[in-house]
């Protein structure tokens, strides 16, 4: 019996990435034909969302800029897919390497990660600062989650919708990625991963701070393994500094 594809949705989250957003967009649409493509303009001056949606993407902006957790979590909402997969707008991962993801999931697999470790760093694709901090995490992923996975902070990554409905994401920034892991581990989900390559920025920089940002994932990752385990009576206060994004659509 021939293997049913499920319905895709392609969230693309951005922030001033107008010179990228349309070939991330046109190329995730040629990838996955069909499939459901979402731009999250996360509060852009530079005209990504006019590119986005001449890109034939469904857009929705973030205003004013929110972060790239609350960015992916609005996406999520906004996603009808039975697969949901994550690809930045910045160019730095090959939306032609979608498939590789979708491919992945047997049934019993919940969430599928683009490995930059199994695959390739390009030369220029990660400064040595943000290599030694990646493997830092995940050494600490590994050793307080009992898992053995090589790219915790991957963000080109898909997910089973069924898996969302299971976990509470709460993350506002760039620890968005190990939230996401974390709590489909804890939800007893099964995490798979597969190998991706990983491109030099073709313009502009990252928002990305090594210092601040790598603190706010090591935190997270913290604040997950004391949370109470799935079924415990204890409760869990709300993050205070997640606001209540506002979004318009276009």
């Amino acid at each position: 019996m021939d293997r049913v594809m499920p319905s895709v949705s392609i969230v693309i989250p951005a922030h001033n990435e107008q010179p990228t957003i349309e070939d991330v967009v046109r190329s995730s649409e040629a990838a996955i034909p069909g499939a459901e493509v979402i731009v999250i303009d996360d509060g852009s001056t530079d005209g990504t969302s006019e590119a986005a949606a001449r890109a034939g993407a469904r857009v929705i902006r973030l205003d004013p800029n929110q972060g790239k957790g609350a960015a992916l979590r609005r996406g999520i909402q906004a996603a009808t897919g039975e697969i949901l997969v994550f690809i930045d707008g910045d160019g730095q991962d090959s939306p032609f390497e979608i498939p590789l993801l979708v491919g992945a999931f047997e049934p019993d697999v919940d969430l599928v990660l683009g490995s930059r470790f199994l695959g390739n760093f390009r030369p220029g694709a990660i400064t040595r600062m943000n290599l030694a901090g990646t493997r830092f995490i995940t050494f600490l992923v590994n050793q307080m989650f009992g898992c053995r996975v090589t790219d915790p902070l991957a963000g080109f990554r898909a997910v089973r919708r069924s898996i969302l409905e299971r976990v509470e994401l709460r993350a506002q920034g760039y620890d968005i990625e190990v939230d996401l892991l974390l709590r489909v581990l804890r939800a007893g989900g099964r995490v798979v991963e597969v190998p991706a390559s990983r491109s030099p920025r073709p313009f502009g920089t990252s928002d990305l701070s090594s210092f601040t940002d790598g603190v706010r994932i090591a935190r997270r990752i913290f604040q997950v393994r004391l949370e109470a385990t799935p079924g415990s009576q204890r409760p869990r206060e709300p993050d205070a500094d997640i606001p209540v994004p506002s979004q318009n659509e276009t």
